[in-house]
Order: C-alpha cells, then sequence, then structure tokens
C-alpha cells in the first residue's frame, strides 16, 4: 500500500496520505491522546454544478435546482433500518451538509470508530433510490424550502445574491424551489451520483488518536468496487457579466427589525490553488479591518444605535465567483449603507493602516494555532483548503507571506463601488 507522510515541523503536526485500492485519496492527522474521533468523506459537487457531462457521455446536460441537496438528503436512506440509527448504537453523531460547491457526510465519535467508518463509507458509497422514496423526499424538502424562505436572513442573503449575478447558479439557492425538486426523479439521481460519486472526486479525511494501517485496511475492507475509468469532470456555467444585476432589492417580511445585507461582486476570477487561498485571506483581512468588532467604524456605528452586534462580514469565492458580504440588523439600513459607502471613499492609507494589517494577520495566524485543538475546525477546514490544493498543515506558512500592499491592492481592485448591491429586509407594517 502507497502511503506518505507529510509533517510541519514549525507546528510540528503530521499528515498520512494513501490511496485506496479504489484512488480514493485517504488522509489522516493523528492526535495523540485525543478521545474525540472525527472523519469527514467529501465529493467536490455542490449546488452550483446544476449543468455538466455525465459519466460516461460526451453532451452536457442541465438538471434541476437543488439535486445535490436532495442527493444528499436521499442517501442517508436505506431499505432497512435508519442510517441515523445505527450510528447512534455505536455512539457516534453523523450529519452531512450542501454548500455550493461540496458536499460532505461526517461522524464524530469517542469509541466503535471503524466500525462507524465502514458504516460511513458504506452508506455513502450505497445509494438507494426508489420512484417512492424520491417523490416521498420531495415533500420534506418543500418543507425545508418553505422553512428557509420564511427565515429573513436567510432572505436577505439570497436575495442579494440574486441581485449580483444575472446566470451563474451561485445565485439560486442551495436546496432548490418547490418546482424545481419537483422535476428530480431516481434517473437523474443516478447520473449525478454516478459522476460525481467516484472515489476519484472524493476525499475522506481522519482526525483522531487512530492507527492509519487500520483505517486504510478499513477502507479498502468497505469501499465499493469503481468499475468506470474518470477522468476530469467537465462542469459548465454561463458567462456572467462582471457588473451587479441590480444596485438594490428589497423586501417585507415578519421580522422584528430591518436587516440589510451589502455585497461586493468579485470581478477578478479564475484563481486556483495557493493563488486563491491568498486572495482569500487578503479580502478577508481588508473586511476585518475596515468592519470587525475592533475597528473605529463598527464601534461609531454602534454607538449610534445603527448597527448591533449581529453586524459582521465575510469573503467567499472559488475559480468562477466570489463576492464580500457585510450584513446585519439596523433601525435604518440605508443609512448604515450610506455610510459603509462614504467609508470606502476615503483615502486608503487612512482607513487600512500597516498597524491594523499587522495586527490582525497576527491574530489570524494565532487563532489559527489555537484553533488546531478542535477537532471540528481541523476537519472542516481540511477540505475547504484540499479542495484548493493546500494541506491544512502548510497554511501557516502560506499566511506569513502576506504583505501589507498586497492587500492595498486587494482593497483598490475589489470593494469599489462599482461591484456593489444591497439587499434589505423590511418588517412587515402591523
Amino acid at each position: 500500500m502507497h502511503m506518505k507522510e507529510l509533517y510541519n515541523k514549525r507546528i510540528d503536526e503530521k499528515i498520512f496520505y494513501g490511496k485506496s485500492k479504489n484512488d480514493l485519496d485517504v488522509y489522516f492527522m493523528p492526535k495523540k491522546g485525543y478521545t474525540k474521533k472525527h472523519a469527514i468523506f467529501t465529493t467536490n459537487y455542490g449546488s452550483m454544478d446544476s449543468e455538466f457531462v455525465p459519466i460516461g457521455q460526451e453532451k452536457a446536460i442541465s438538471v434541476p435546482d437543488g439535486i445535490a441537496h436532495f442527493l444528499e438528503h436521499k442517501l442517508f436512506e436505506e431499505p432497512e433500518e435508519n442510517i441515523f440509527d445505527k450510528f447512534s448504537k455505536l455512539g457516534a453523531d453523523v450529519n452531512a451538509y450542501t454548500s455550493f460547491n461540496r458536499t460532505a457526510y461526517l461522524f464524530y465519535c469517542t469509541e466503535h470508530f471503524y466500525e462507524n467508518l465502514e458504516l460511513l463509507i458504506r452508506f455513502v458509497q450505497n445509494p438507494y433510490f426508489t420512484d417512492e422514496n424520491v417523490e416521498k423526499e420531495k415533500g420534506i424538502i418543500a418543507q425545508e424550502i418553505k422553512m428557509y424562505e420564511d427565515n429573513s436572513n436567510w432572505k436577505a442573503y439570497f436575495n442579494l445574491l440574486k441581485s449580483m449575478y444575472f446566470q451563474h447558479p451561485i445565485r439560486n439557492d442551495i436546496a432548490g424551489t418547490i418546482e424545481s425538486i419537483s422535476n428530480i426523479s431516481k434517473e437523474l439521481l443516478y447520473t449525478a451520483y454516478n459522476t460525481f460519486y467516484h472515489p476519484k472526486n472524493m476525499v475522506l479525511f481522519i482526525v483522531g488518536d487512530l492507527s492509519f494501517n487500520d483505517i486504510m485496511e478499513t477502507v479498502n475492507n468497505t469501499e465499493k468496487a469503481s468499475k468506470d475509468n474518470v477522468k476530469q469532470i467537465e462542469r459548465v456555467f454561463p458567462e456572467e457579466p462582471s457588473q451587479v444585476k441590480e444596485k438594490f432589492i428589497e423586501e417585507k417580511m415578519h421580522t422584528s427589525s430591518p436587516l440589510f445585507t451589502i455585497g461586493f461582486k468579485d470581478i477578478n476570477l479564475g484563481q486556483k490553488g495557493e493563488e486563491m487561498i491568498i486572495k482569500n485571506a487578503h479580502t478577508n483581512i481588508v473586511l476585518e479591518i475596515l468592519f470587525g468588532s475592533s475597528s473605529r467604524f463598527y464601534n461609531e456605528l454602534y454607538e449610534e444605535g445603527l448597527i448591533n452586534s449581529s453586524f459582521g462580514s465575510f469573503y467567499t469565492g472559488n475559480p468562477t465567483y466570489g463576492y464580500s458580504v457585510i450584513s446585519g440588523e439596523s433601525k435604518d439600513p440605508k443609512l448604515a449603507f450610506d455610510k459603509i459607502v462614504q467609508l470606502i471613499k476615503r483615502p486608503v492609507d487612512q482607513i487600512l493602516k500597516k498597524d491594523d494589517f499587522h495586527r490582525l494577520k497576527n491574530k489570524t495566524i494565532g487563532e489559527f494555532l489555537m484553533a488546531l485543538n478542535s477537532m471540528d475546525f481541523i476537519a472542516g477546514n481540511f477540505i475547504e483548503l484540499y479542495f484548493d490544493d493546500l494541506l491544512i498543515i502548510d497554511y501557516l506558512d502560506l499566511m506569513e507571506k502576506i504583505q501589507y500592499d498586497e492587500v492595498i491592492e486587494r482593497f483598490e481592485n475589489h470593494i469599489t463601488e462599482d461591484n456593489l448591491s444591497l439587499s434589505i429586509i423590511n418588517p412587515l407594517e402591523s
């Protein structure tokens, strides 16, 4: 069995790597003395992958919005016993999530790890779709969609994406719509599954006080034989204009106070690997300097009663999309928005000071080192960095390369009025 040990001396952390007999990449981070063990089995497939060339075919197809999320739900179904009950009997907590570009299945436990690992691999690799259980699931997911549609924060966020993007599938809700899921069939589910749930498009990551030999033995003895010789999956994305679709979108809902979500659409796209990760870090440092809870701007707006502790910001992106978001509650969302616009128009050396950059860079590095004691943090961040071709143990070295002038350049290219949208949710009038 091919095995490799990767070690970062500076943080004294190592990761073992192996490839299963079916070409599944398996990574293990040992944590001696920790009682909790965590496994996450992930496919590089999410809600935005709605147009692709199915395995064994030559032409691209479009599938209904929400199919990746629907598939995540259906994999938990077996002809007999409930998967959740099986994990529960083995003392494990199991969960799953679908994002714009990932679907992950995970569990954590303190004992019976290898039995739980075997169960995880078996259920993810053995789909059970019937006409009857697919129809039944439509009703369940329709209720979930309605629940999210009634969530004012969720609505503000997806209204913002719809206002920023013309046609990129990032603008569509991860769960789809009641209309789109009505067009999902067991045949489409198998098509999506067979294309994206191939070992070569997946990764298994494990962290805990365990044996890598026993992990690989369990994987090789459990995994389902793969017949297809899959190369690169061909995904199709529409051409997206650089400008925002709408500058302003507003809706009324049952909410106690007005909500606002502001977005800066990224037009500097196409980066991969380390370049992508560094761009993400640049952007999040800019947002933290400008809008973080220790910033002068945050405290001024807080004292004026224009924001509360719900105020925050983040950047997310991949090679085909990217955007920064600033959101919160406010008695006067438009005034808060105007003040943000005034802030970003000020001379850059007044609002992005070198001392703040160094302080926040050091804070980011310190928080990362502290978080290496958290199994949940390690597992989630390993996956995000892995699909950008970086191991989590090498993240710190990359962060230290970040320079002040790079952050200034990122601000000037991205945080501009030209690519700005505002989404507001106002309370319904009583």
